[in-house]
C-alpha cells in the first residue's frame, strides 16, 4: 500500500524539529481543506490521508477529478495500518512531527525514516545548504546572477545593508513568504533602514533557528521553477517547469500548460542554452549529494531578473526538498483540456483549489 500525505506545515515542522509539533492555525487549516491534493497523482490501490472525506470528495468533484485512490480519515487509516506491514509513505515532506503522527496511528517504526535520516533531510533543507551546494556553483554559468549570506546576528544584517539597495531577509526554514522580510530604502539614495519590529523578528528567528539568510532585493520579471525527483540512489529525473505567481512572496497559483508553451514564455527572457545548462548542472550537482540521502520529489525556485538593464537568471532562489505546488500543477496538466489554464489557491474562510481556463 502506498500512503500519500499532504502536510503543508512541513517547513515549519522542520524549523521546530519536534516530534510533538502543533502547526499554526493557518497550516492546520490548509492541511484540512486541501488534504485531497495527493489524489491528483495517487494511483489505483493507493490511500490518501484526509481530515474530512466528504469535504475531500466535494473539492475533487468541483475541479472535475474522480480519484483513483482511496480517501481515508485518521480512524480509517489507523485501522488499515494495524493490518499492513508493506506500507510505503509518500508525504509532502518528511519531518519528525509527521513520523510521530504515523507512529501514533500504529505504523511500524521500521517503515519510517530514522532520526539520522530526518536530521539529514533537515540539514539539507536549510537555505544555507542550497546556497553552498547549488546557488554558488550555478552562478558560475554565464547569464546567471544571485548571492545569499548566512548571518548570525542583527548587527551582521545591519553591516550588509550599508552597501545595498535593498535586502530580502529569510528564516532558514520557512515557506510561502511567511518567513521573510524586505529591507528597502525609504527614498532613492537613502540607506537601507531596519524598523524595530523587523529587527525584533530577526532577533527571534536567530534565537530559534540559529541564523538568518539575506540576499539582494532583485528587480524580478517573473517567477518559475524546475521540478525533479530523486530515486535516492544517485539518479535524478527532471519532471518539468513550474510557472507560478506570488503576492508578497506567498504562493497564489500556477500556470497549467504544455511544456512547449511554458518554454516559449521563458524563451522570451532566457536562452534555451542557458535553461538547458542550468537543468543539467542541477542534476550533475545533486545526483551524488542525494545518493543514499534523499528520495522523493523536489523543486528549485528561480527568477528572471533585470540588473542594470540586462536580463539574468537567478538559478536558485530556494531548494524545496519536498513535493511542491509545481509538482501538483504538472499532475493536473496531464490530460487537462482545454489548456492553458490557471491553478489557483483561494481563501474565503477556507482554502480552495480552483482551475480557471485561459481560453
Amino acid at each position: 500500500m502506498k500512503l500519500h500525505v499532504f502536510n503543508p506545515e512541513h517547513d515549519l515542522a522542520l524549523a521546530a524539529h519536534q516530534s510533538r509539533f502543533t502547526a499554526p492555525r493557518a497550516g492546520r487549516q490548509l492541511r484540512h481543506d486541501l488534504g485531497f491534493l495527493p489524489a491528483l497523482w495517487a494511483g489505483e490501490g493507493d490511500v490518501v490521508w484526509v481530515d474530512d472525506i466528504t469535504l475531500a470528495r466535494l473539492s475533487l468533484s468541483q475541479i472535475g477529478i474522480e480519484p483513483k485512490a482511496t480517501l481515508a480519515d485518521r480512524a480509517m487509516l489507523c485501522a488499515m495500518l494495524r493490518h499492513k506491514q508493506d506500507v510505503e509513505v509518500e508525504p509532502w515532506g518528511w519531518n519528525l512531527a509527521l513520523r510521530q503522527q504515523l507512529l501514533d496511528c500504529g505504523m511500524s517504526p521500521h517503515l519510517l525514516p530514522t532520526d539520522e535520516q530526518l536530521d539529514l533531510v533537515r540539514r539539507m533543507s536549510h537555505r544555507a545548504w542550497g546556497t553552498t551546494h547549488l546557488l554558488r556553483p550555478l552562478t558560475t554559468l554565464p547569464g546567471t546572477i544571485g548571492e545569499a549570506h548566512e548571518l548570525r546576528s542583527v548587527d551582521e544584517v545591519k553591516a550588509l545593508t550599508h552597501n545595498s539597495q535593498g535586502l530580502v531577509v529569510k528564516a532558514p526554514w520557512s515557506s510561502s513568504g511567511r518567513g521573510m522580510r524586505y529591507l528597502r530604502t525609504h527614498h532613492p539614495g537613502a540607506p537601507v533602514e531596519i524598523d524595530p519590529p523587523v529587527a525584533n523578528w530577526m532577533a527571534n528567528v536567530i534565537e530559534r533557528q540559529g541564523s538568518l539568510m539575506a540576499e539582494p532585493l532583485y528587480n524580478k520579471t517573473m517567477d518559475f521553477g524546475m521540478e525533479f525527483e530523486s530515486d535516492g540512489r544517485g539518479t535524478i529525473a527532471y519532471r518539468g517547469l513550474s510557472l507560478f505567481s506570488t503576492t508578497h512572496g506567498a504562493y497564489t497559483g500556477n500556470l497549467l500548460d504544455t511544456e512547449a508553451h511554458k518554454l516559449q514564455q521563458l524563451h522570451r527572457h532566457l536562452s534555451p542554452q542557458l535553461l538547458g545548462d542550468v537543468k543539467h548542472q542541477i542534476i550533475s550537482l545533486l545526483s551524488p549529494a542525494f545518493n543514499g540521502t534523499y528520495r522523493g520529489p523536489f523543486g528549485i525556485d528561480m527568477m528572471v531578473v533585470t540588473h542594470h538593464g540586462t536580463t539574468f537568471l537567478h538559478p536558485c532562489v530556494e531548494l524545496n526538498l519536498r513535493r511542491t505546488m509545481g509538482h501538483a500543477a504538472l499532475s493536473l496538466s496531464t490530460g487537462l483540456s482545454p489548456l492553458p489554464a490557471t491553478m489557483l489557491i483561494r481563501y474565503d474562510g477556507r482554502y480552495h483549489l480552483e482551475i480557471e481556463s485561459m481560453k
